[in-house]
C-alpha cells in the first residue's frame, strides 16, 4: 500500500509521479475524515483545520472542505477567525459563502458566551513581548492584518479584533475603524499590531506615521494607544507610543 505524507498546506505527494495535489476528503481513510475522527477520538484529537472542516460540513464546487478550512485558517488566523462577529465581513475577506461565514460566527459566539459565564481569569498584556506571544497566530499569515487588542484600565484584553486585511498605510487605516470597538466596549487603551509577511520586523516610516496619527486621535477620544507591534515570523518590533 502506498503512503502519502500530509503536509500543512493540505497537499500530498504522489510517489509514482512526484506530483503534488490537494488532499481531499475522498483521499482519507474513513477513520481520518474529520467528522468520523471526532466521533472516534474526541475533539481534542482534531487540528484547528479539521475542526473548521466539521463546522463547514461541505466544501464548494471550487474547493473541497479540507482545502477551504486550511485556506481560511491560514489566511485569517486561528485566533481571529472565531473572534469575528460580522459574517458579511468574514465572507467578504475570506471568500467564504455567507452561510459558512454565519456558521463560523455562530460557533465563535457560542464559545464566547460559555466562556463569559464560566470565566476564571483574563488575559493581561503589559508589554510588547506579551503582546507578541498573544499574537502568535499572526506570524505566518500570508497577508497583512491590522489587529487591535482593546484593554480595560487593568490591561486586561476585553476585545480582540481584526481591523483590516491588506496593505497597512495611513490612507487606508482610518481612526474611526480603529477606535470604534474601543468606544463600543468602553476600552481604556488599545495595542495595535500588524504583521509583515516579508519576515522583516523593522517598522517603516509609514508605520510610525500611522502610530502618531492614531495617538493624536486617541487623546481626543480618551483611549490611549499603548503601542504598535510589528509581528514577523521569528521576531517583533515595537513602535513605541511615547512621542
Amino acid at each position: 500500500m502506498q503512503s502519502y505524507a500530509i503536509r500543512p498546506s493540505a497537499l500530498i505527494l504522489d510517489p509514482p509521479t512526484g506530483r503534488e495535489y490537494i488532499l481531499t476528503i475522498r483521499d482519507l481513510p474513513a477513520e481520518e475524515k474529520p467528522r468520523e475522527k471526532l466521533i472516534l477520538q474526541g475533539p481534542e484529537a482534531l487540528s484547528i483545520r479539521e475542526l473548521m472542516a466539521v463546522v463547514f460540513t461541505t466544501g464548494t464546487v471550487k474547493e473541497d472542505v479540507l482545502e477551504m478550512a486550511d485556506r481560511v485558517v491560514r489566511e485569517y488566523g486561528e485566533r481571529t477567525i472565531l473572534a469575528e462577529r460580522d459574517p458579511e465581513k468574514l465572507s467578504r475577506e475570506s471568500k467564504l459563502p455567507i452561510v459558512k461565514a454565519c456558521q463560523v460566527v455562530a460557533v465563535g459566539e457560542l464559545g464566547r458566551r460559555f466562556y463569559d459565564r464560566n470565566q476564571s481569569g483574563f488575559t493581561t498584556i503589559r508589554n510588547a513581548k506579551e503582546a507578541y506571544e498573544y499574537l502568535h497566530d499572526m506570524r505566518n499569515l500570508s497577508k497583512e492584518h491590522l489587529r487591535g487588542l482593546y484593554l480595560n484600565s487593568r490591561n486586561r484584553v476585553i476585545r480582540d479584533e481584526v481591523i483590516s486585511i491588506g496593505t497597512v498605510n495611513s490612507n487606508i487605516v482610518h481612526p474611526r475603524e480603529v477606535f470604534r470597538p474601543g468606544i463600543e466596549y468602553n476600552a481604556a487603551a488599545v495595542i495595535l499590531a500588524h504583521n509583515h509577511p516579508s519576515g522583516d520586523a523593522a517598522p517603516s516610516d509609514e508605520d510610525t506615521k500611522i502610530t502618531e496619527q492614531l495617538i493624536r486621535a486617541g487623546k481626543i477620544l480618551g483611549i490611549s494607544i499603548l503601542d504598535h507591534i510589528i509581528v514577523a515570523k521569528d521576531a517583533f518590533a515595537s513602535v513605541k507610543a511615547d512621542y
